[in-house]
């Protein structure tokens, strides 16, 4: 059995006790050298040698590659369209602050007696598109005394157009002043 033995060092230790062997007779009778210091480990040739040629086939290779050239593709859309919707989203929070701005200026000057409004306002390094709309209520039962204001603004994120919506109820300004100037 011992002729069939091979030894594998354990760890790599060197020392003056690695050059001594010791003599050993298997079961035939023949002399062989064999060291038996307590960092050698005896394995069968058989695992041996499969231990020495592991790795990995061309097949496993290939399938490792084909599977990552499928993956990779998919994450980079998805950190692109993970990208564009934060961007978007940046946009969009700009938006509805112009938007909003441009109601609370349009009720307090009450500078919203055209039916239409338009115009442009910079935001830090972007521009955005808006449009004042103002029309009759159509929930007010006196009619023309409640009016229906709505700001819409634009603005592009990513090659595309996108717009925010805001409205408002806000009294008629000639309504208001002969209301609050009858005795």
């Amino acid at each position: 059995m011992r002729d069939r033995l091979e030894t594998v060092c354990l760890g790599g230790r060197a020392s003056s006790r690695a050059h001594t062997s010791w003599e050993t007779r298997d079961n035939q009778g023949s002399r062989g050298r064999s060291p038996s210091p307590p960092w050698v480990l005896r394995l069968p040739r058989s695992q041996a040698s499969r231990r020495a040629t592991a790795g990995f086939t061309l097949a496993e290779v290939l399938a490792a590659l084909v599977f990552m050239a499928i993956l990779i593709p998919v994450a980079l859309e998805g950190l692109s369209i993970a990208s564009r919707a934060g961007e978007v989203a940046a946009r969009k929070s700009d938006a509805a602050l112009v938007a909003e701005r441009i109601l609370n200026e349009s009720v307090v000057t009450t500078n919203w007696n055209q039916t239409i409004q338009s115009g442009t306002l910079r935001q830090g390094i972007l521009d955005f598109r808006w449009t004042l709309h103002n029309e009759a209520w159509n929930g007010d039962p006196y009619q023309n005394v409640m009016r229906l204001l709505t700001v819409e603004v634009k603005y592009t994120a990513q090659g595309q157009d996108y717009s925010v919506r805001l409205s408002t109820l806000a009294n008629s300004p000639s309504l208001f002043a002969q209301t609050n100037s009858a005795p």
